[in-house]
């Protein structure tokens, strides 16, 4: 079987919206809106193995931390797990004053009375009441017409009514939804909910939620959002109506979606943490809420802890958080090209020279700190890596701060080391590859095993005892300075003839365990480049055996 060479004779391009004027395009989002979480339910229908009432409790415990205040907690009409979880849920006292526990049902009595009574007792509650009114479910799943249709809505708002009426000790809030909104008439959506509206009587202080479900992403973000300003301006009393959004992923731009839905003039987000939900999830959560953190807006609610939201999230829901997933994924502030570790390197060391927390790292659009993430997964090094990716971690790692001659010298060495063993070299390869190539001294040709200082006028003499190709010597050499001196020493003795070309030393550590790190580069006498670094607890010393690692590149 092949795709269809000309598409258009199964599939047609989504209607364009009758909006005159839009507003949102030029429109900035400025303030979070009201989330509401429904991973209890749509994205726990989702799910191969549901969760069951532990997994269910702990979501719910992670939900209240991270900052929800409406929590969608299940189905209770869907059985007696369900409604037992809820009544459990209400009973027990686990839900916080400021949380409004929410139920879905479908528009039936049976249903709708069955919900309520999984709420009793609950200082307030939302019970949300949907039918589809789309074309093709009227047409293919009911086989009624539009007025059938608004009945049932109609039939469902009265039970909504006379439910709370039953039940008067909670404060009930509702909330209806024209499932498959964004492939309706739009105006008929519009006529549906005016009728709902009208049986429930909402005020300015008490208003109603009409929920505009993408339930199945047909079309641009855009459409969508043309959708919600053209219903927000032409449904009677919107000041009386909270207009929900909830986006599904069909198209793979459900966050887009509901990002301008929220310039079009909603008020509030539903959706799943990770973006869980039936077929390609409903919108994120994590990712909406970050992206307005990112452009200064705070979403209040708190991803500080990133990695133990996920944790929570992937065993509740016995699904991974993919490695790629803006913000949570494990690669997202990972750099393996050269040319971008060098970036974030950078940009890393000009925001040590900052006088403000404004946060300008290029390839980072977030702090991985804010999220609870640490800066040693963000350069990770294999074959594609340069010497800015290598340098960081050995920063990162050790403390050691090299020249950038010598950062281009070692990433030889680490490349070459990557395209031998075909993977990902962690810290402690590099590093294994640093100390091999510069401080081990077992099987190099010049070890230090100690050595003395005196002054001859304005030269230095340098006298020391090192081991020669395995041969115990003593040495010596004269010169204008230390190093110099041990270079002379070393060419006295059989080694390379060479010249200081730069020379760099920082401390390493702080009070009693600090510890030097010289770095010097000299070029032989055919003009060859060799970098030898030296550590030691005394910065002499250090410089010392730098010129000694320089001599063993030799």
């Amino acid at each position: 079987m092949t795709m269809l060479r000309d598409p258009s004779v199964k599939y047609s391009a989504f209607p364009q919206v009758p909006l005159e004027t839009r507003e949102w395009p030029g429109r900035v989002t400025t303030k979070a809106p009201i989330w509401l979480s429904t991973d209890m339910r749509d994205g726990n229908q989702a799910l191969i193995d549901p969760m069951d009432a532990e997994k269910k409790a702990r979501f719910f415990d992670l939900l209240v931390r991270i900052g929800l205040k409406e929590i969608e907690v299940g189905f209770p009409s869907a059985g007696a797990t369900e409604f037992d979880f809820i009544s459990g849920l209400v009973k027990s006292g686990r839900i916080p004053n400021d949380v409004t526990p929410q139920v879905l049902t479908q528009s039936r009595a049976d249903l709708i009375r069955t919900s309520f009574d999984s709420l009793a007792g609950a200082k307030t509650a939302i019970v949300h009441v949907y039918n589809a009114v789309a074309p093709a479910w009227r047409k293919i799943v009911f086989g009624m017409d539009q007025a059938d249709i608004k009945q049932i809505a109609i039939d469902g708002a009265k039970q909504l009514r006379d439910n709370a009426a039953r039940l008067p000790q909670t404060n009930w809030r509702f909330q209806y939804s024209p499932e498959c909104f964004s492939t309706t008439e739009i105006d008929f959506s519009i006529e549906v909910c005016a009728a709902v509206m009208d049986i429930l009587q909402p005020t300015t202080d008490n208003p109603i939620i009409l929920n505009l479900p993408a339930t199945v992403e047909a079309a641009t973000p855009n459409i969508y959002a043309d959708q919600i300003e053209y219903f927000g301006k032409n449904l009677p009393g919107r000041d009386k109506a909270i207009i929900s959004l909830h986006t599904h992923n069909d198209r793979g731009t459900g966050v887009a979606a509901a990002e301008l839905g929220l310039l079009a003039g909603a008020d509030r987000v539903e959706g799943c943490l990770f973006g869980n939900g039936e077929r390609t999830g409903n919108t994120c959560l994590v990712t909406i809420a970050l992206n307005m953190y990112t452009q200064g807006v705070d979403p209040q609610l708190d991803f500080s802890n990133i990695d133990e939201v996920i944790q929570t999230v992937e065993y509740c829901n016995r699904l991974p958080v993919h490695p790629r997933h803006p913000y949570g994924g494990e690669l997202v502030y990972t750099a393996f090209s050269g040319s971008h570790q060098d970036a974030i390197k950078k940009g890393f060391a000009a925001r040590e020279r900052q006088n403000d927390e404004r946060w300008e790292v290029p390839y980072l659009p977030i702090d991985p700190a804010d999220l609870g993430r640490s800066y040693e997964a963000v350069i990770r090094v294999n074959s594609q890596s340069g010497k800015g990716g290598v340098a960081w971690v050995l920063e990162q790692d050790k403390g050691l701060k090299l020249p950038k001659k010598m950062q281009a010298s070692f990433s030889h060495v680490v490349q070459a080391l990557a395209d031998e063993t075909s993977r990902e070299l962690g810290a402690e390869d590099i590093w294994g590859a640093f100390d091999h190539a510069y401080l081990v001294t077992e099987g190099k040709r010049f070890q230090l095993v100690d050595w003395s200082e005196s002054h001859a006028g304005t030269d230095r003499i340098f006298a020391g005892k090192l081991t020669i190709d395995g041969t115990p010597r003593s040495v010596s050499g004269r010169g204008n300075g230390l190093m110099s001196s041990v270079i002379a020493a070393l060419a006295e003795s059989g080694g390379p003839i060479m010249d200081i070309v730069d020379y760099s030393e920082h401390a390493i550590g702080q009070g009693s365990n600090v510890q030097a790190a010289a770095y010097v580069e000299c070029r032989t006498a055919d003009g060859k480049s060799l970098f030898g670094c030296g550590l030691d607890t005394d910065v002499a010393t250090a410089s010392v055996r730098a010129i000694l690692s320089a001599a063993n590149g030799a």
